[in-house]
């Protein structure tokens, strides 16, 4: 049965353009095609992930947050799709929270959620006076602001009956929080795909944990969505978060593979083989005479699989 969930989930959409087209439409072809792979393979991310984590159930209401972004427009096009053929029964409602930014435009995100047929909700609360008024100029705004966003987010989801809020982090959000944290909190720490709020009466989830920035990035500038820019948070020149953004960004291009093995790390933990006593009890460590392939290989040579080969080259060994 879980197979069968799985697999509707995550099933790749029908091909529909046909292999042979005539010599006039090939670039148009090979931009429909590039598209419809992009398409399928957002959906079948996304789907993985909402199924590996459970992240949306039979009769939920999924409260889908809406900054105007290209993730939140990525998140909503692609749960939208994935509603129509999912195995269950889930509804959809999506919110904005309108902080009264000046120069935000207030018709734009209501005029396309009109033309996607959701049913939406707009919130009206200055939270932008409050930052501006309490964070000093030239100071990043993003801790009092989340905290603000979070808490009206909240509410808003009691009032409307949502049992699941979707955020629109994806793949590399989650790795840009591991290393802040670890650059700068001290901790191993990330984005979780699921979590219960601090009060314990909301779940929120992140759909797009498997997707990367390009994809979502790719499919925004394919749907021609309509983008609002945010002076608030990712954009601000000195935020450290845009700043290791760029990191990953130049290791994906001089390392290729780096990123994909970052991220599958955070999938694949052994509490065992790092320093948290709360984790792992290893002052009551002791032999116990049984192997265990779990045990510490002090004296073995890590074995890592040999770095990916640029697209087009080829290792050749001589001699």
């Amino acid at each position: 049965m879980d197979t069968v969930i799985s697999g509707a989930w995550t099933a790749d959409t029908p091909d529909s353009l046909e292999g042979n087209a005539p010599a006039s439409n090939a670039q148009r072809l090979k931009i429909e095609r590039e598209a419809h792979k992009l398409e399928k393979r957002l959906c079948r991310e996304t789907g993985r992930a909402i199924v590996h984590y459970n992240m949306i159930e039979e009769g939920d209401k999924v409260m889908v947050c809406m900054s105007g972004g290209k993730d939140s427009y990525a998140l909503l096009d692609i749960l939208l799709k994935l509603q129509a053929r999912a195995p269950i029964h889930f509804d959809l409602v999506a919110v904005n929270l309108d902080q009264k930014q000046p120069g935000f435009p207030e018709h734009v995100l209501p005029d396309y959620l009109k033309s996607t047929g959701v049913p939406f909700h707009i919130e009206n609360e200055d939270t932008y006076s409050i930052v501006k008024r309490l964070i000093p100029e030239g100071k990043t705004t993003c801790s009092l602001c989340s905290r603000l966003r979070r808490g009206i987010l909240y509410r808003v989801a009691d009032e409307l009956g949502a049992t699941k809020i979707a955020l629109g982090h994806h793949r590399d959000d989650i790795l840009q929080t591991l290393l802040l944290n670890m650059f700068f909190g001290g901790k191993l720490k990330s984005m979780p795909p699921k979590l219960v709020s601090d009060d314990g009466k909301h779940v929120v989830i992140r759909p797009l944990a498997f997707v990367t920035e390009k994809d979502t990035a790719r499919w925004a500038a394919q749907r021609n969505f309509p983008i609002i820019p945010c002076n608030l948070c990712g954009s601000q020149e000195n935020l450290q978060r845009k700043q290791v953004g760029e990191m990953l960004r130049d290791w994906e291009k001089r390392f290729p593979g780096r990123i994909e093995n970052m991220f599958n790390a955070l999938q694949n933990v052994v509490p065992s083989h790092l320093l948290d006593a709360n984790l792992y009890d290893f002052r009551n460590a002791v032999a116990t005479g049984v192997s265990d392939e779990n045990g510490d290989k002090a004296f073995d040579a890590e074995d890592f699989p040999p770095p990916p080969a640029l697209p087009g080259m080829q290792v050749l060994r001589l001699g």
